[in-house]
């Protein structure tokens, strides 16, 4: 058992409903749960009401106590903890990247108003900085929940299709049902053929893997909004998203796509990095 799933740890309710996200993937993925705490200076007033000099052992502490609580949940994986110091999103990565990671997971409590495109929640800067397929997920989410409804929005990049083999994967995991938004934000007929041929193409892949999946073509000028509404719709458990994503005057005034998708939803949304495949 090779593979690791690495999860920020800060014992908010997010994280430990991240966890439990952790937890039901590296079942199906047959991977050992690697829990990360970064100590920075901020812990001893947000999470913990102890001495600044005792964060670190209260953090063993509760480190060991999760282990004890959810190991049982893992069947053969191994649930483990290292502890770092420093910048939360550059340790999280430079892990990430050191373990070769399977995938990451955070949890985040989103944000509101101008905070989300000046200042930037770590969630955020975790999914710029880690090149590993990374999900985040929003404090509330049902942990009771499969990934059997995965949605992939495809747009006019070239890139939009790259995150189809790590669907794939989740897919064959949980015999998900994947669906296909083929998403139109220009009227331009060389525009639309382009986005229908990925859309095809993303079928074909899909087919070839034995994978069920639906596909739909949705019209919007902001793919966040539609992207949302759709997932509501189906009941969705993940939203597959590259980082990188197509551009529209809609999605330029509001910020960027990753960041809206990260900071709003209120399903577990998967970011994948374009050069790892």
């Amino acid at each position: 058992m090779n593979k690791v799933i690495i999860v920020g740890i800060d014992f908010s309710n997010c994280s430990i409903n991240a966890l439990k996200h952790a937890i039901s993937i590296a079942r199906n993925a047959k991977a050992n749960i690697l829990m990360v705490w970064v100590n920075h200076l901020d812990y001893s007033k947000e999470i913990f009401s102890v001495e600044p000099q005792n964060v670190q052992e209260e953090a063993i502490t509760r480190l060991e106590e999760l282990i004890k609580e959810y190991q049982y949940h893992l069947n053969d994986g191994v649930i483990d903890y290292v502890i770092k110091k420093g910048k939360v999103y550059k340790e999280l990565a430079k892990l990430a990247a050191e373990k070769e990671a399977f995938m990451v997971l955070v949890g985040t409590h989103g944000s509101s108003g101008f905070e989300e495109f000046w200042v930037g929640s770590n969630a955020n800067r975790v999914v710029a900085s880690c090149t590993r397929p990374i999900i985040t997920i929003r404090g509330g989410v049902d942990i009771g929940k499969d990934l059997k409804r995965i949605i992939v929005p495809i747009d006019s990049t070239n890139i939009t299709r790259q995150k189809l083999p790590m669907v794939a994967l989740l897919a064959k995991y949980f015999n998900s049902e994947v669906y296909i938004m083929g998403i139109l934000t220009s009227s331009s007929e060389e525009f639309i053929q382009k986005v229908k041929m990925f859309v095809i193409q993303a079928e074909e892949y899909f087919a070839e893997h034995e994978i069920k999946y639906q596909s739909e073509l949705f019209k919007t000028d902001n793919i966040t909004k539609e992207t949302l509404k759709y997932a509501k719709k189906i009941n969705a458990n993940l939203i597959a998203i590259m980082t990188e994503q197509e551009t529209t005057a809609s999605n330029l005034f509001y910020g960027p796509y990753a960041t809206q998708m990260i900071n709003h939803s209120p399903i577990p949304v998967l970011s994948i990095h374009a050069s790892e495949y």
